[in-house]
């Protein structure tokens, strides 16, 4: 890994990255924007650290010794774009471990552009989106008829300061779903359902994950919603969720809010990483026939599965000639298997009855989606 820039790399998810990549024998360039954070951890982990601004007119020429840049940083709306234009002139392969669908959405949308330039934009190798990803492509194998997919997440941990910050940006921006290959801009939890995620069944809610737009990529079901657990009484509550944006707005508010982050979060410490868990769900139904397939992915901690899975799929990039150019996801890089290639993770098929229950009802009109294009 001595060809590869990780991005944002002090952060608290950059940081675990960067000292795994260490101890597989890589040397990797440690960068941000913070040059006194970024030569510290250089110092620390005997490796070379560049400060790396995205908003300076020689980002290009330094990005330019790279085969591939590991972007960290988030909110990865702000971060993903002026570093994959850089990496489109330098012929730098791209990978990051955003899970903001607007940010798949923008890169799927630059998929020629990435073929053209012969180089890999990878985003989401991460738990966002990589067990899911490649659940969604194992259950697709088996019922390669299937025209909608379900998943659906469970899983805690503790959350990074950076993680809590793009929430924030987020917040108030409703939920989105895929219908018929379109993104469709509805409610925060606007459907609710019961899923089993090992333990008998559990109410979960609608939730905005990159799935929509990499399950499309990776399976071709134009169909998709994601879930994720939540108590009963969470339905009203993150639908008020909605009317907040306005206040949000408002810069004192917001600025009150990050410095809350800031002050109260760092991230799961050794012992929640070690011991911290979440399983993934899915199902996939042929609605002409009514078949369908459900399997379940235990994964260790979500944080602990990103700097393992991150590394992994960095160092396969830079091998060379394994990935193709282009927009890629997890599963369409490295195929539905490579989430098993990690540690602890153990996935099952589900025996699905004749008959589901729990299922969410169709959409209705007084629901009122609207098509959604990323911001």
């Amino acid at each position: 890994m001595d060809s590869l820039l990780v991005y944002g790399s002090y952060g608290y998810t950059g940081r675990l990255i960067a000292r795994e990549a260490v101890a597989r024998g890589g040397s990797p360039v440690v960068a941000g924007r913070d040059g006194r954070a970024v030569a510290e951890q250089a110092d620390a982990l005997r490796v070379e650290g560049r400060t790396v601004d995205l908003a300076a007119d020689d980002l290009e020429r330094r990005l330019r010794p790279f085969d591939a840049v590991l972007n960290c940083a988030g909110p990865f709306v702000e971060t993903a774009g002026p570093l994959v234009d850089a990496c489109l002139e330098t012929g730098t392969d791209y990978l990051d471990i955003t899970g903001e669908f607007p940010v798949f959405e923008r890169l799927r949308q630059r998929d020629e552009q990435a073929r053209e330039a012969r180089i890999t934009l990878l985003p989401g190798v991460g738990f966002d989106v990589v067990p899911s990803d490649c659940l969604a492509a194992f259950l697709n194998e088996q019922l390669p008829a299937a025209d909608q997919l379900r998943l659906g997440i469970k899983g805690g941990g503790g959350l990074s300061r950076g993680t809590a910050r793009t929430m924030l940006e987020h917040l108030g921006d409703g939920g989105v779903v895929r219908r018929n290959g379109r993104l469709i801009q509805v409610p925060t939890a606007f459907r609710s359902r019961e899923v089993d995620f090992g333990d008998g069944p559990e109410h979960a809610v609608t939730i905005p994950w990159g799935d929509v737009v990499t399950a499309a990529h990776s399976t071709r079901i134009e169909s998709i919603e994601v879930y994720a657990a939540a108590p009963s009484w969470a339905d009203r509550a993150l639908s008020a969720v909605d009317s907040l944006g306005w206040l949000l707005e408002r810069g004192p508010a917001e600025r009150v809010l990050k410095r809350l982050i800031d002050a109260r979060l760092e991230g799961p410490d050794d012992r929640q990483l070690a011991t911290g868990s979440a399983v993934v769900w899915g199902e996939v139904t042929d609605e002409a026939t009514g078949r369908r397939a459900q399997a379940r992915l235990r994964t260790p901690n979500p944080y602990a599965l990103t700097v393992e899975s991150a590394v992994a799929a960095a160092q396969r990039v830079l091998e060379g000639g394994r990935v193709p150019a282009g927009f890629q996801t997890p599963a369409s890089a490295f195929g539905s298997e490579f989430v098993l290639e990690l540690s602890a993770t153990e996935r099952e098929l589900v025996e699905t009855p004749a008959e589901s229950g729990g299922q969410a009802a169709a959409i209705g009109e007084s629901e009122r989606p609207s098509p959604v294009e990323p911001r």
